[in-house]
Formats: C-alpha cells, sequence, structure tokens
C-alpha cells in the first residue's frame, strides 16, 4: 500500500504528522492533500530520509541540483556540494551526474545526505547507450526502465521522467521553432532518439510499465519539462503548453494508481509570465505540487544567473509554486563549485521566503527582526536571520566603537537618536 493509497483510506501516516508539526497544519490538512493529489511527501522504502512535505498550503521548498559531467568527474567534491546545499538549508537534492560511474556517484550521494534525492533516469541511459553503442539514438527502451528501476532500489525519491515529450509535442515544436533552441538534456535525448528510430517515446507508450516500477519502489513521479524554454522569447510557447496538458492527464492517472506526482514548469519566463504560467499549470493539473525550474527572468546576466532566478522564483513562489529549483552564480557557464552551489541554495530560500509571506501570509520572523532591529538587540537578529554566521561575521569584521550601533551610520544611527527620547 503505498503512501498516496494510505491517505486515501484515511489513515494519517507517520509522515503526514511530521510535516503538519514542520508546517503548522493539521494532521487532517495534509492526509487530504496528499489523497487528492495536492501535497507529495517523498519516501522510499530503502531508507529514511529527512520528510519534507510539498504542495498546497506548505512552505515553499528548494532543491538543490549537483552531479558530475564529461569534463569533471570529482565524486568529493560532489559529496562536498551536498554538504554544503545541506548547511545552505536546501529542502531536497538532485543527483544529474553525467560522467563516471552513475550508480556509484548516486550511492555515495545517498550515502552522505539525509535529504530526499532526486534523479533522471534517462541520462543514464542515453548516456550509457552513447558509451557502449556508439551513439544515444541507439539506446534500448528495455535499459531504460531497468535503470529506474535500479536507482529506485539505491533510494531515489523521485524521479524526473520525460513522460511529455511525444510525436505530438514534436509537432508543435517543428510547427513553431524555437528562439534559444531545446535546452533540456532530456528533452534533447529523447527528441533525437525519436526521430532516428521513428518512434514513439517510450516513456509515453509504456507509461502503465513505468508506473509499475514506481509504485513498487515508492518512487515520486516528477513529471519532466523537456520542452522548458532556454530563452525568455520562448516562453509559453506551443510545445511548452503541449508538454503540460499531456503530462497533467498522465499525472491523474499516476495519482489513480497509487503513484505520488510533481509536474514540473518552465525555466525562462519573463516577468511578467510568471503569474500566467502558474494559473495555468496548476488549473491544468488539477492543482498537483508545481516545480518551478529557476525561473529566469533574463538572459544577459551570466555570472549573476542565480539573483535572476531569485528575482523570478520569489514571484513564483507568491503565484502558487509549490517547489523551486535553485539556480547558481555558474549556471550557463561551468559546473557550479560548492561555494556556488551554498549560494545558489542562499538565494533560492530567500526568494521562496519572500513568496511566502504573500502565498502563505506568514511574516512572523520579519516581525521579529524589525522588534531586534529597533532594539538595537543584535543577539536576536542573528537569530531571526536566514544566514546568521554570514551576518554575524560581517559585523564583527567592522565592529563600532559603540557596539549598540554599527558602522554604517556610527554616532548618528536613528535609532540610537531616537530611542533616547521615544519609546514604541
Amino acid at each position: 500500500m503505498s503512501l498516496l493509497e494510505d491517505a486515501r483510506r484515511g489513515v494519517i501516516t507517520e509522515e503526514m504528522k511530521i510535516v503538519a508539526a514542520n508546517e503548522g497544519v493539521t494532521e487532517e490538512f495534509v492526509r487530504r492533500g496528499v489523497a487528492e493529489g495536492h501535497i507529495t511527501i517523498p519516501v522510499s522504502p530503502y531508507r529514511k530520509v529527512k520528510i519534507c512535505g510539498i504542495g498546497e498550503g506548505l512552505r515553499t521548498k528548494v532543491n538543490a541540483s549537483i552531479g558530475t559531467s564529461t569534463d569533471i568527474v570529482d565524486v568529493d567534491q560532489e559529496i562536498e556540494k551536498v554538504r554544503m546545499a545541506e548547511k545552505a538549508g536546501a529542502d531536497t537534492l538532485m543527483e544529474l551526474s553525467t560522467g563516471g560511474d552513475f550508480l556509484e556517484i548516486r550511492r555515495r550521494v545517498i550515502e552522505n545526505t539525509s535529504l530526499s534525492v532526486g534523479s533522471v533516469p534517462l541520462y543514464q541511459a542515453f548516456i550509457e547507450a552513447a558509451r557502449n553503442q556508439g551513439g544515444v539514438v541507439f539506446m534500448n527502451p528495455d535499459d531504460l526502465f531497468r535503470i529506474t528501476a535500479e536507482q529506485a532500489k539505491l533510494g531515489t525519491n523521485f524521479m524526473a521522467i520525460h513522460t511529455g515529450i511525444n510525436l505530438e509535442t514534436m509537432k508543435r515544436l517543428k510547427n513553431q521553432g524555437r528562439h534559444g533552441g531545446l535546452v533540456s538534456r532530456g528533452g534533447a535525448f529523447m527528441t533525437a532518439w525519436m526521430l532516428h528510430n521513428e518512434q514513439e517515446n517510450p516513456l509515453y507508450a509504456e507509461f502503465d510499465y513505468l508506473l509499475e516500477i514506481l509504485k513498487e519502489h515508492e518512487v515520486t513521479l516528477s513529471f519532466g519539462n523537456g520542452m522548458r524554454s532556454g530563452a525568455v522569447h520562448d516562453a509559453t510557447d506551443r510545445a511548452q503548453l503541449q508538454e503540460l496538458i499531456i503530462n497533467a492527464e498522465l499525472a491523474d492517472k499516476a495519482n489513480a494508481f497509487g503513484v505520488q506526482t510533481i509536474i514540473e514548469g518552465p525555466g525562462h519566463i519573463p516577468l511578467d509570465e510568471i503569474e500566467a504560467n502558474v494559473i495555468v499549470q496548476k488549473r491544468v493539473t488539477n492543482r498537483k505540487p508545481f516545480y518551478m525550474l529557476g525561473p529566469l527572468v533574463t538572459d544577459i546576466a551570466p555570472g549573476y544567473d542565480d539573483r535572476v532566478a531569485a528575482i523570478g522564483a520569489s514571484l513564483s513562489s507568491a503565484y502558487g509554486a509549490d517547489f523551486i529549483c535553485y539556480v547558481t552564480p555558474a549556471e550557463h557557464l561551468a559546473l557550479p563549485t560548492p561555494e556556488e552551489v551554498y549560494e545558489g541554495v542562499m538565494s533560492s530560500r530567500i526568494a521562496a521566503h519572500v513568496g511566502d509571506m504573500i502565498k502563505l501570509k506568514k511574516r512572523d520572523a520579519d516581525l521579529e527582526m524589525g522588534h531586534a532591529r529597533r532594539d538595537l538587540d543584535w543577539g536576536r537578529q542573528f537569530a531571526v536571520a536566514m544566514n546568521p554566521e554570514r551576518a554575524k561575521a560581517i559585523r564583527d569584521e567592522r565592529m563600532p566603537a559603540d557596539t549598540d550601533g554599527c558602522t554604517m551610520c556610527g554616532d548618528y544611527c536613528a535609532l540610537k537618536i531616537v530611542n533616547k527620547n521615544f519609546h514604541f
């Protein structure tokens, strides 16, 4: 019996109790949300994880993606990225390696974290085909399903699976074209395979078999966004919307089968289209948990894309997105360092909090900080701060002569002046 099926039978599981306690909602609220497909709790029968609820009425969660590339295969560095992501407060991880021994890398990552870990099984399937058969177009669909099961058995909690790329989606892509091309690696692999073999996407054609595998191993199905935009001028185009419609229909089918789901969203979106994307995504999918990739709201700031994505993520969260995939300063430029992973998570956490201030009306921490600053209570300020260590380090480095204030205003601190004569 899956977690989703337990929820439908009226059973409040231990995982639901943990989510309710963490989020400040009732256990029945969580159970009902899971039963209706509005909340997902990634779990695994193969390992215990830090329980994380994703969905309607809950705090916006942040994912950190890590993984090797064909140019840099340094597993120890990836483990350090895990540590930095956790230190920065990531809620989940995705292990997306494209170089090295895939299963060994994933095994080591899972052994070194208590967070839920996601993966993209088709990366391994297509890359192994390229290594062993000379090209991604020679991937055997049986290997794709076998690898999905193998990764699940390692304790993978959720998987991004590209089911919505089918022959109909590809027509939309071909008919409209793209300014920024096809930037999803999974989307590129699958479209190349389909065109070469003149066959339907096996993940779509054999969706029932896929569901059997995922349910057996209690894996949450995150519907991959293979047609996501890689340039703001491609946002909300026909191919993206066609894929969304297909994934929405398949998500209903997955939920009916007892598999929890998440729907992934587009990557590059101008600010004035974010609200529409969230509304359409939620409406079409019957309010499934929405995993926003980014979103990046301008294409001309490489080196600062963590900030660009934070702008978009704050609005996405405010409008109803449930899950944010972080972006690092190295996006579009290089494999990120552990330090850049840390910065990416912090940027996304700030954005998620800003959005939650609107979506959930949760502003208690900001009120506490306002009072602490008014009272010049530095201990309370650091305690409330999202990154106390950094805040304290900056102040300690430039400590003022009068330790009540700071070196920004020195003797002419507005609060010090007013507090002598006025009591709030």
